[in-house]
C-alpha cells in the first residue's frame, strides 16, 4: 500500500484522506543560516509540504561546474526540512520559469546546436546529466513509495510545458513521459509525480496541479485589468490569468474527472514587474483561497509562500528581464513577492489570513476532503458580475459547508440584505446581511465535539486538546447569542465551543500540545521544541489554558474571557506581558548627489548593526519610504561595491524594509551603505494602483526609520 496516493477526490496519507497545505520557498534565494527558522515559520502558518525549485542556472551557471554550496546547498536544505519535520515536493525542472534568467536554463544551454524542450535525444541526455547530479544531493531524502519515513514525497517534472514553450500537442505528453522516465532511471522513485496543468499544459498522465493569482503583473497592459476569475465559485479549474490567456472553458488537456483538484501555484502574493506594480494584500489571497475551497480544491499550494533575493551570478545577473527574451523586467535582486513570509523573514498579514484556512483543514480536513463541490445554478460564473450573490457548497448531500464570497480585488461588490440560503438537503440558514468585501464559510449539519450543529453563523478554526472547538466570527460580527442552531435544544448545554473575534483568530497560534496562543506577534516552534514570540515593541500574548510556567522576562497580567458567544460558557485566557528592550541605535542618512538620472544618499547603519551583532538574536529593519521609479541599496563587501538589494516603487505609503541580520555574516562596511533612487520616467507607461503626487518632485527619500524585532522564548 502506498503511503501517499490519490483518487479522483483527494490525496491520501497512510490510507486516510489528506488535505495538506503546501508553500513554495526557493532555498537558493534565501540565506542558508536561516533555513530552519524560515521552515519553522512556514509550519507555524500551516504549511505541511514545502515545494522548492532546483533552479538550474543557480547550480550550473558554467557548464560542468556545479555549485551546491552555501545558499545553493540542496542537501543541506533537505536536511533542514528533515530537522523541521516538513515534507517536500521537489520541482526538478529542467525548465522552471520562477522569474529566473532564461526560466532557469543556463546561458550555455541556450547556445547548444539542438532544440530545447523538444523530443531531441541530445537535449534529453543533457537533462539526464542534470537529473543525475540532483539525485546525488537528494538520494538520502527520498520517500519510498510505500513508506512515510522521509522528506521528499514527490517531484514535479518540468513546468507549464506546452503552455509556456515546449510542444503543445500529443508529442508534448510524450516529452513529459520521457522526462519522468529519465528521472526514475536516475533514482527519483517517489510516491507522487506532478505536472502543472493550466493553460493547455501537457501533463503526461502525471498528477496535475493548478494555479491561480489575484492579478497578473506579467500582463502587458498598464491599466487596471478586468475582475479575476479566481474569485468565482466554478467547476472550472483553469486560471486564465496565468499567461494572460483570459477566457473560460478551455485549456485543460487531462481528464479532470480522474484527478483531485489540487493547486501548486495559488499566488501567496505577486512579484512586481517594471510596468505593473500590483500590490497583493492579505484579503486578496484570503478571498481567493476561500473561492478555491468552495470550488472543490483539496490542496492549497501557494507560490510563493516565502520571498527571497536572487543570488549573485558568476557571469550575469540572474533575474528575468527583457534582455533575456522575456516580456517583463523584474528587480535584479528582490524577490519579495509580498509573500506570507517576506524577503527578510517577516511573518506578514497574509500568513495570518491564510492560516485561518490551514488551521481548519488540519483539524477537519479528512472529512472535508470527501465533500464534493455543489455549485448552485444561480451562482454567477462571469467574473465581471459584481451584483449577484456568489455562493457554493461542499457537501455529501446531507451535511457540509456553505461558502460565500462577496470580495473581488479592486472592485466593489453589491451588498445583499436579509440573505436567505438553503443547503442542498433543505437546511435553511438564518437570514444574514452581506457587505461588500465579506467572505466566509459556515457549517450545516456538522458535528463538532460530539454535538450536532444544524447551522452555525461562525466559521470553524481548530480543535483544542481539552475538547473545545474553536470558531471565529465574520468581520464586524459582534458578540452575541444564537451563533449556533443546534439539532436539539439540550445540546447547547453540551457544546464546548469558543468563538473568537476575527482579529483574535488571525492572531491565534495553536501549539503542538493544544495550547492556543493569541498574539499580534509571530509565534513558531523551533526544531528543538522551543516556542518563540517574534514582535516589535512591547511583547504581549494570551494563552489558553494558562502556561505551566511564566516565561522569563514576562509577568502574568490577569485573565480575560475571549468567547464572543454570550450564551456559551466563558473561556478565560491568561495574559502575559514583557516590556520591550530599549534600543537607542539609529541610522544616519545624508544626500550626497542629486542629478537628473538619480539621487544618491549615504546611509550609516553601523550603530544598529553593532548592537544587533551584540544581541545575537532578533533583527533590525531599515524602513525606506520614497518617491521614484526604483531604488537600489549598495554596500562595500570586502572593499568592493556590491548591490545588496533593489526595489520597484509601488506606493509611497508602503515602505521598503531591509533586514540587517542576514548581512552581519558578510564583511560589509555598514557605515558606508549607499541608497540610489531613480526618477519616474513616464507614469503612462507604468501601472500603479494609486498614482503618486509628484508635484513636489520625485527621485527622493521621503522618510526613513529603524524598527527592532525581538525574539522571546515563551515555552
Amino acid at each position: 500500500m502506498s503511503a501517499f496516493s490519490f483518487d479522483e477526490k483527494s490525496l491520501f496519507r497512510n490510507g486516510k484522506r489528506w488535505f495538506p497545505v503546501m508553500g513554495e520557498i526557493h532555498y537558493s534565494r534565501y540565506p542558508h543560516e536561516y533555513w530552519r527558522e524560515s521552515l519553522n515559520k512556514m509550519k507555524a502558518g500551516g504549511v505541511d509540504i514545502v515545494s522548492a525549485y532546483t533552479i538550474w542556472i543557480h547550480h550550473e551557471e558554467i557548464e560542468g561546474q556545479y555549485d551546491f554550496t552555501g545558499d545553493r546547498d540542496l542537501h543541506g536544505f533537505l536536511q533542514a526540512c528533515r530537522d523541521c519535520g516538513v515534507k517536500l515536493l521537489l520541482r526538478i525542472g529542467p525548465w522552471s520559469h520562477a522569474e529566473a534568467r532564461n526560466g532557469g536554463f543556463p546561458d550555455w544551454l541556450l547556445k547548444k546546436d539542438f532544440p530545447l524542450r523538444e523530443n531531441d535525444e541530445r537535449y534529453f541526455e543533457t537533462v539526464r546529466k542534470w537529473y543525475a547530479r540532483l539525485y546525488q544531493e537528494a538520494k538520502d531524502f527520498l520517500c519510498a513509495p510505500d513508506k512515510d519515513d522521509n522528506v521528499i514525497i514527490g517531484v514535479q517534472i518540468e513546468n507549464e510545458y506546452g503552455h509556456c514553450g515546449g510542444l503543445s500537442d500529443e508529442s508534448g505528453d510524450l516529452h513529459m513521459k520521457r522526462l519522468q522516465q529519465i528521472a526514475k532511471e536516475e533514482g527519483f522513485n517517489v510516491p507522487l509525480y506532478t505536472a502543472t496543468g493550466w493553460g493547455g499544459a501537457r501533463t503526461g498522465g502525471m498528477l496535475p496541479v493548478m494555479g491561480g493569482y489575484c492579478d497578473a503583473p506579467w500582463d502587458q497592459r498598464v491599466t487596471k485589468i478586468e475582475p479575476s476569475g479566481n474569485f468565482v465559485f466554478t467547476y472550472e479549474r483553469n486560471d486564465h490569468n496565468i499567461g494572460s490567456d483570459h477566457g473560460l472553458g478551455y485549456g485543460i488537456t487531462f481528464d479532470a474527472s480522474k484527478f483531485p483538484y489540487l493547486t501548486a501555484e495559488l499566488g501567496g502574493g505577486l512579484q512586481v514587474t517594471a510596468h505593473r506594480r500590483t500590490i497583493a494584500r492579505a484579503e486578496d489571497v484570503g478571498a481567493m483561497t476561500l473561492s478555491k475551497m468552495g470550488s472543490g480544491c483539496n490542496l492549497l499550494g501557494y507560490y510563493m509562500y516565502h520571498g527571497g533575493t536572487n543570488p549573485d551570478g558568476k557571469l550575469t545577473t540572474l533575474q528575468e528581464s527583457k534582455a533575456t527574451g522575456y516580456l517583463n523586467d523584474l528587480p535584479e535582486k528582490n524577490y519579495d513577492f509580498r509573500a506570507p513570509v517576506r524577503e527578510y523573514g517577516q511573518m506578514s498579514d497574509t500568513l495570518r489570513e491564510i492560516k485561518l484556512f490551514a488551521s481548519f483543514v488540519h483539524d477537519f480536513g479528512e472529512e472535508f476532503c470527501g465533500l464534493g463541490a455543489d455549485i448552485p445554478a444561480d451562482n454567477p460564473l462571469q467574473p465581471d458580475n459584481l451584483k449577484d450573490l456568489r455562493y457554493s457548497f461542499r457537501t455529501d448531500g446531507k451535511k457540509g459547508y456553505l461558502f460565500v464570497n462577496n470580495y473581488v480585488r479592486l472592485y466593489d461588490m453589491a451588498e445583499h440584505k436579509n440573505c436567505k440560503i438553503t443547503a442542498p438537503d433543505g437546511t435553511a440558514f438564518p437570514a444574514f446581511d452581506l457587505k461588500n468585501k465579506d467572505y466566509f464559510f459556515l457549517p450545516f449539519n456538522m458535528e463538532f465535539g460530539g454535538v450536532k450543529v444544524k447551522t452555525a453563523m461562525v466559521s470553524p478554526l481548530c480543535k483544542l486538546a481539552d475538547g473545545f472547538t474553536v470558531f471565529y466570527a465574520r468581520k464586524n460580527q459582534q458578540a452575541g447569542k444564537d451563533f449556533f442552531q443546534f439539532e436539539k435544544r439540550e445540546d447547547a448545554a453540551k457544546a464546548k465551543y469558543l468563538v473568537l473575534s476575527r482579529g483574535d483568530a488571525l492572531n491565534s497560534w495553536k501549539m503542538n500540545d493544544g495550547t492556543l496562543i493569541i498574539s499580534e506577534g509571530g509565534v513558531f516552534t523551533d526544531e528543538n521544541g522551543k516556542l518563540h514570540l517574534i514582535c516589535q515593541g512591547d511583547a504581549k500574548f494570551y494563552a489558553y489554558p494558562s502556561l505551566k510556567n511564566i516565561p522569563q522576562g514576562f509577568t502574568e497580567c490577569g485573565k480575560v474571557n475571549k468567547n464572543l458567544a454570550e450564551d456559551l460558557p466563558a473561556v478565560e485566557f491568561t495574559c502575559y506581558e514583557a516590556c520591550a528592550e530599549k534600543f537607542n541605535a539609529n541610522i544616519l542618512v545624508k544626500e550626497v548627489e542629486s542629478a537628473s538620472d538619480k539621487t544618491v544618499y549615504t546611509v550609516d547603519a553601523s550603530a544598529p548593526a553593532k548592537l544587533l551583532k551584540e544581541k545575537g538574536k532578533g533583527d533590525c529593519f531599515i524602513k525606506f519610504n520614497y518617491l521614484g521609479d526604483k531604488a537600489r541599496l549598495y554596500g562595500l563587501v570586502d572593499g568592493k561595491k556590491m548591490l545588496l538589494d533593489d526595489h520597484f516603487f509601488m506606493d509611497e505609503k508602503l515602505s521598503w524594509d531591509i533586514g540587517l541580520k542576514r548581512y552581519l555574516k558578510r564583511n560589509i562596511d555598514f557605515s558606508k551603505l549607499e541608497l540610489e533612487i531613480y526618477p519616474v520616467q513616464d507614469l503612462k507607461k507604468v501601472y500603479l494602483e494609486e498614482k503618486p503626487d509628484l508635484s513636489g518632485g520625485d527621485c527622493k527619500l521621503t522618510s526613513y526609520a529603524v524598527t527592532w524585532e525581538s525574539d522571546y522564548v515563551i515555552m
